[in-house]
């Protein structure tokens, strides 16, 4: 059950950081755009998922959320790249930023409340 939440929570972060940057440049919110925008950071994700085992400990900062954050932003940005989405120095910037927050953030949250 922890292990489907992990993903949950992860595959969450990933399709509002989609969703808010598909608002902020007014790129609309047909399904097709949004999957079009979140396949390749979707797929960042689950090869993140599974180099760290996440299943195993998802709610850990390190090496499970790292890692997951990190894949999810080299490896999504590296498929915008190849399948001719392109990518910019201030994107990989943002994606970086908001995954970090988001993506580690809900697993901090978590240990704090499940400490308490």
């Amino acid at each position: 059950m922890r292990a489907a939440l992990g993903v949950l929570a992860d595959v969450c972060c990933v399709l509002i950081f989609v969703a808010i940057g598909r608002a902020n440049h007014h790129a609309g919110d047909t399904l097709a755009g949004v999957v079009s925008t979140s396949w390749p950071f979707l797929a960042g994700l689950a090869a993140g998922e599974l180099a760290t085992r996440a299943w195993r400990r998802p709610f850990v900062l390190v090496p499970t959320g790292a890692g997951v954050w990190l894949a999810t932003v080299a490896l999504g940005q590296a498929l915008r790249v190849v399948a001719g989405q392109g990518t910019a120095l201030a994107f990989i910037i943002v994606s970086l930023i908001f995954l970090g927050l988001f993506l580690l953030g809900w697993r901090i949250l978590a240990q704090r409340i499940s400490v308490s």
